[in-house]
């Protein structure tokens, strides 16, 4: 009898043990199928320059350390590219668009089509003009209007006890790019209002390393001297280091110094740039974060909790200039 009872016992056990195994096992099931990795689409501009190389890979390391996964398409600096992108992203129903874009402008039709799939879109570094706000959730970026007034800002006080004229030479980045555009119009909003800086010259270089030399090139090309029209050029306004960097050897080249014999101003404060703000071939150097991509996994994850985020968001940047002590600057990273 006792051996009956101990045979019920472990049997009554071990189907207690197959019962509760077998629940596990669909609990497990349950939860793998109800994880669900957070897509995200990343259509970038291209990789013109080291500035945007870390922008890209800033988003990359960002995903990795969130667990988000991001399906990357590089443009090669052509807005229909990144249209097809972002409509693949929505064939591929993506849990959230991430763009840079190119320029301003053209983008309400794809836009739209993303917002009737109910997929939220975040633009990043450049901003855009839309006729309805609401086709986007937010944008992350540089005020690069203040960019440039910062660059005017610095050349008011480097001639501040000048009184002669100021020839400026301006060598501005892709037209139609809210970044161009909101440094060529911070620029003249403060540069304007004094009369002794003159901007004698204004070019698209493209933000292109290569452009930025053969502007200089061409100019150099007439006499050797750097000048146009007969007027010597007091100060270039770059707007980026890439393009700086471009010019900076011809400049040499003609024994022309940086920083010394015309003063130079950048943009975006890469690592080489700020070595030749060290070396004084450069005055001043105003800073774009290219590190957006913690910020921007955040919003992210906000999106997918359904919850807004804000529609602006700014990052926070300084300036380094020849006055300052550039044995502070931490390593740039790009």
């Amino acid at each position: 009898m006792k051996l009956h009872c101990n045979k019920i016992i472990c049997s009554a056990i071990l189907a207690a043990f197959v019962v509760l195994s077998s629940c596990a096992k669909k609990n497990t099931k349950s939860e793998e199928k109800e994880f669900k990795p957070i897509i995200v689409g990343f259509s970038q501009i291209g990789s013109e320059s080291a500035w945007r190389t870390c922008n890209t890979q800033s988003m990359k390391e960002a995903a990795a350390v969130e667990d988000i996964q991001l399906v990357y398409a590089n443009a090669e600096q052509k807005q229909e590219n990144q249209i097809k992108a972002i409509r693949s992203f929505i064939v591929y129903q993506v849990d959230v668009i991430v763009f840079v874009p190119i320029v301003q402008d053209g983008w309400d039709n794809v836009l739209r089509e993303a917002k009737e799939a109910g997929i939220p879109v975040i633009v990043i570094d450049r901003s855009i003009r839309t006729s309805d706000e609401s086709l986007y959730a937010g944008y992350l970026g540089s005020d690069h209007t203040e960019e440039g007034r910062k660059a005017a800002r610095f050349l008011q006080r480097k001639f501040s006890r000048v009184q002669r004229p100021l020839n400026i030479l301006e060598i501005r980045g892709t037209d139609g790019s809210s970044a161009a555009d909101g440094r060529y119009e911070g620029f003249r909003e403060v540069i304007n209002k004094d009369s002794r800086f003159k901007i004698i010259h204004s070019e698209s270089g493209d933000f292109l390393r290569s452009r930025g030399k053969e502007i200089v090139e061409r100019i150099l090309s007439v006499n050797g001297k750097l000048q146009i029209d007969g007027q010597p050029i007091d100060i270039i306004f770059s707007h980026n280091d890439s393009m700086t960097l471009g010019f900076l050897d011809v400049l040499a080249e003609h024994g022309i110094r940086g920083g010394k014999d015309v003063t130079i101003v950048s943009v975006d404060a890469e690592q080489a740039a700020i070595n030749a703000l060290k070396e004084k071939k450069i005055n001043c150097v105003v800073e774009c974060n290219p590190k957006l991509g913690p910020q921007t996994m955040k919003l992210v994850k906000t999106l997918c909790n359904k919850y807004e985020i804000p529609h602006i968001t700014r990052v926070d940047e300084t300036v380094f200039t020849e006055y300052d002590n550039l044995s502070e600057i931490t390593p740039r990273g790009y």
